[in-house]
């Protein structure tokens, strides 16, 4: 049987323990299939001697003998230390919560032996742990073994979760069939589907963990590309039968009056963005499509002249953004140039009031609104459409997949663009959007300068604050981003940085605060302030790195540079230079600093192309910390990491595409068991990719 058509509800197996089976689906697990898919975050390895005198390596597990203990406090309060060693050193164990927890009184008693497991730490002169485990030295199943380490929830116990999933293995384990084809399992060495599960949750020992690991991240990295082919496939088969009859890429009527009302020319870029949108778009085949642009290139615009094109129709469009201040500005821009052409819009986030957001609900569903550009609130029940034809997603990383299948599910296969100022590495923007067509806008608007970059020695940070006055009195304006809202001793924090630059620095200047911590409105009128001049310095935190517009703002100061990462840097960076007037980036960095931070530097030095930045972040940093690909943002995986399993990744692409070359319905023998799989129980069934 193959292991997700075990559906068998879970508190079948746990019995009448109803507290325990709410916390249990708590975690996700509802049925037995789930229990046994719900991999360990960790191991620990009993089967291994770590002496007290290792503790600073590693996790202690060693035979010890209490030999002294202190009882100190009353009622709760009441603790106990005990003393304890083993042949390397000495030890405290601390037990609080005594009155709790009264074995263990009985049981650590001076002079006895047991098997201790635990973290150790060296406070007050000597080795401590309150975070440890004890057994009988002779007979305990919880040493001699490789014990799995499970994320858990309040109300569940490591224990309910290994037993659980041990009773399962042992009644179900046997009968579950392998889901890779043979001649892979073999080519690769890898285990048998029922063993791998047994050793992902059981190691008989570590080589066995890795090995388990290794055919559960491939067998996960396989089928993540055989559903993500299978579409690709299916999409390039579709676009050949209608290649000759959709060749229209001129701009509607409304796009035309759009293009009208711009004081300035459409790049090479946007243009051709917006021809293959409208040829996409003109297809009987949803669109599909990704949008990459580094930062003010001009993607917004271009998601604009799509929504027109369903507009044009009379159908709807819906816009979702990943914040607040993000979205109002879309708003805004949307408002200016669409309403005088007759496009209603409407901006919604879950701020609004509940008499104002009924009426906008209702009016939505009606199809008197053409455009509604919001934040997560777009995919709240209570939000329905009267005929969604487009989806529009900017900073598309910063949501997970079922939130974009919310939204793509309020409309009947509505088209579907994406959009992303962080590059994405070409492997995985292969896999995931490998059924999507992508556009890339490289060229910047015209008249725009690149952004001068200087690093300064925080020793030097006069000079920059001087240079930054002088652009104040010439009307300018500027940030000072700073890596924490408040309170730490060896950093510049934006609280306490805003009194100073308002009463030692700038004095005379409108200085104001945003952070992540006031509400919506308090930040909506800070920005609003601050775009029409009224506010001239905004000491701030990396709240404003994503989509924040003030041409006026010619200079962005980032203090203790060092803390923040590149692209993080690269998209602070591309909050100034917005307008024609030449632009400055300051990146003010301790005069004490590691080796990473100064190649972090002085990319940032040498490069303004976000995707060199992306390139470079890759090198530096290794391809498990590219910025936005956490799995929350793309997948829905077990074990597999797409970054830092690239290799496994690109091995399964491969595979897959070798296979779906040579049999793209996948009818041969050998491939049956993919085909069954995909059938009759696939893998991220619950996700809409």
């Amino acid at each position: 049987m193959l292991l997700r058509s075990l559906s068998i509800p879970i508190e079948n197996l746990i019995g009448k323990n109803e507290n325990i089976v709410r916390c249990v689906k708590r975690l996700g697990i509802n049925t037995i299939a789930d229990c046994v898919s719900y991999y360990p975050r960790d191991w620990e390895d009993r089967k291994k001697i770590t002496a007290l005198d290792q503790f600073r390596k590693s996790d202690v597990c060693t035979p010890v003998t209490v030999f002294q203990r202190e009882i100190f406090g009353y009622g709760n309060e009441r603790a106990m230390k005990v003393y304890i060693q083993d042949e390397s050193a000495q030890a405290v164990l601390l037990c609080f919560n005594l009155n709790r927890r009264k074995w263990m009184e009985k049981q650590l008693e001076i002079g006895t032996k047991h098997m201790v497991c635990g973290k150790f730490y060296y406070k007050n002169g000597e080795i401590q742990s309150s975070s440890f485990d004890y057994g009988s030295i002779t007979s305990n199943k919880k040493f001699g073994v490789i014990l799995p380490i499970y994320p858990l929830s309040a109300g569940v116990k490591q224990q309910n979760i290994r037993e659980l999933t041990s009773k399962i293995l042992r009644q179900y384990g046997i009968n579950i069939e392998d889901e890779l084809p043979k001649e892979i399992i073999n080519r690769y060495d890898l285990l048998s589907k029922k063993t791998a599960l047994r050793a992902i949750h059981f190691p008989a020992s570590m080589e066995e963990l890795e090995k388990a690991k290794q055919t559960i991240i491939y067998e996960e990295l396989f089928y993540l590309e055989a559903i993500i082919g299978k579409r690709a496939i299916e999409r390039k088969r579709n676009k050949k039968n209608i290649k000759n009859e959709y060749t229209n890429v001129n701009e509607s009527n409304l796009q035309k009056q759009l293009l009208q009302r711009l004081s300035f020319e459409l790049t090479k870029g946007q243009t051709a963005a917006i021809n293959e949108i409208n040829l996409d778009m003109r297809s009987p085949i949803p669109m599909a499509r990704l949008l990459q642009g580094d930062v003010g290139s001009g993607k917004t615009l271009v998601s604009f002249m799509a929504a027109l094109l369903v507009v044009e129709k009379g159908d709807q469009a819906a816009v979702m953004a990943p914040t607040e201040l993000l979205a109002r500005q879309h708003a805004q821009n949307a408002a200016s140039l669409l309403e005088p052409l007759g496009v209603r819009i409407v901006f919604l986030t879950g701020n609004i009031k509940a008499a104002g957001r009924k009426e906008l609900l209702k009016n939505l569903a009606a199809g008197l609104i053409d455009i509604v550009i919001g934040t997560h609130a777009l995919f709240s029940n209570d939000v329905q459409f009267k005929n969604l034809k487009l989806v529009v997603i900017d900073e598309q990383h910063r949501f997970g997949v079922t939130q974009r299948s919310l939204v793509m599910s309020k409309g009947d296969n509505p088209n579907l663009l994406m959009m992303s100022a962080t590059p994405i590495p070409r492997t995985l923007a292969l896999t995931v959007f490998g059924d999507m067509d992508v556009s890339v806008i490289k060229d910047m608007p015209p008249g725009r300068k690149p952004v001068e970059t200087h690093l300064t020695k925080q020793s030097n940070v006069g000079k920059t604050y001087e240079f930054v006055r002088n652009e104040l009195e010439k009307g300018r304006q500027a940030y000072f981003v700073y890596p924490l809202i408040e309170g730490a001793d060896d950093l510049k924090d934006a609280v306490s940085m805003k009194e100073q630059l308002e009463k030692e620095i700038f004095p005379g200047y409108k200085i104001a605060l945003i952070h992540s911590k006031l509400t919506e409105e308090e930040k909506r009128m800070t920005m609003d302030d601050f775009r029409k001049g009224e506010i001239k310095v905004l000491a701030a935190t990396s709240v404003v790195e994503v989509g924040v517009d003030v041409p006026n703002a010619v200079c962005m100061v980032i203090e203790h540079a060092e803390r923040f990462g590149l692209l993080a840097l690269h998209q602070l960076r591309g909050r100034v230079g917005r307008g024609k007037d030449q632009s400055y980036c300051f990146l003010i960095y301790n005069d004490e600093y590691t080796e990473d931070a100064k190649m972090r530097l002085l990319v940032m030095l040498n490069n303004n192309d976000g995707f060199k930045i992306a390139e470079e972040d890759l090198k530096l940093r290794g391809p498990g910390h590219i910025a936005g690909t956490e799995q929350s943002g793309y997948f829905i995986l077990g074990l597999a990491d797409p970054m830092r399993d690239i290799q496994e990744l690109e091995k399964a692409r491969e595979d897959v595409f070798a296979i779906l070359e040579n049999d793209p319905d996948l009818l041969l023998s050998e491939n049956r068991i993919i085909a069954r799989v995909l059938e009759e129980a696939p893998p991220f069934s619950d996700v809409n990719f």
